[in-house]
């Protein structure tokens, strides 16, 4: 039984969400707050599997809730739910650490679903936040970073330790750029066969599943 805590400000939004929830048997709502803050103390006390975690809240968004969750010893996993797609709730919140990000326009199987997704572990993006995922990372829309140079620097060594080449690693900036396999291809002065090879090996080394999870992947390192 996957024990999900719900955090939405709306109560309307609270009780359809748990009436939809409990209607399926693997799943169990073992709360409903208004906060990130209270959804933090929650977690405190009681055990939680799934948060269930709306963006725009008052006294705590929920950002600052996933950042505050994630500090906690065994952190649920957190599924941002809400009807804002702006490019800096999506970066912050897989920042946060967030486990996942869908809108609120999809169907109620998705909700379940998508609960179910993260708690096994998997990362999971509504496909909307998907195709904007690819160029997030280097995109203008991006608030400035100072330290911009450190953070690639910090980002390369890390998938230097997960056992990636130096060309590998290239793929992978490259795929964070937005390009397509085409013009990796082009870029690297090879075959888009080899690219896809060079992907595959990619996504095995660090068990992801698919090219979003990849563009996530790096975009939270």
């Amino acid at each position: 039984m996957i024990r999900v805590l719900i955090a939405d400000d709306d109560p309307f939004i609270r009780e359809s969400l748990q009436v939809l929830l409990d209607l399926d048997p693997d799943l169990t709502v073992c709360g409903t707050c208004e906060d990130g803050e209270a959804a933090y103390q929650f977690v405190r006390e009681q055990a939680v599997d799934v948060v269930l975690m709306d963006i725009r809240m008052p006294v705590c968004n929920g950002v600052e809730g996933t950042r505050k969750l994630k500090t906690l010893p065994s952190p649920p996993a957190v599924l941002i739910l809400t009807t804002f797609d702006d490019d800096e709730y999506i970066t912050e919140a897989l920042r946060s650490g967030a486990n996942g990000y869908l809108l609120k326009n999809v169907p109620p199987s998705r909700i379940i679903s998508g609960i179910k997704t993260v708690n096994d572990g998997s990362l999971l993006v509504h496909p909307d936040i998907a195709r904007k995922l690819a160029g997030l990372v280097h995109s203008g829309t991006r608030p400035a970073d100072p330290a911009s140079d450190e953070a690639e620097e910090r980002r390369q060594q890390l998938l230097s330790s997960q056992g990636l080449t130096q060309a590998e690693r290239h793929v992978v900036q490259l795929i964070a750029d937005g390009k397509s396999n085409k013009e990796i291809a082009s870029a690297l002065f090879l075959s888009e066969g080899t690219i896809k090879n060079y992907i595959s090996v990619i996504l095995d080394k660090l068990s992801l599943r698919d090219r979003t999870q990849l563009a996530i992947y790096y975009l939270k390192m």
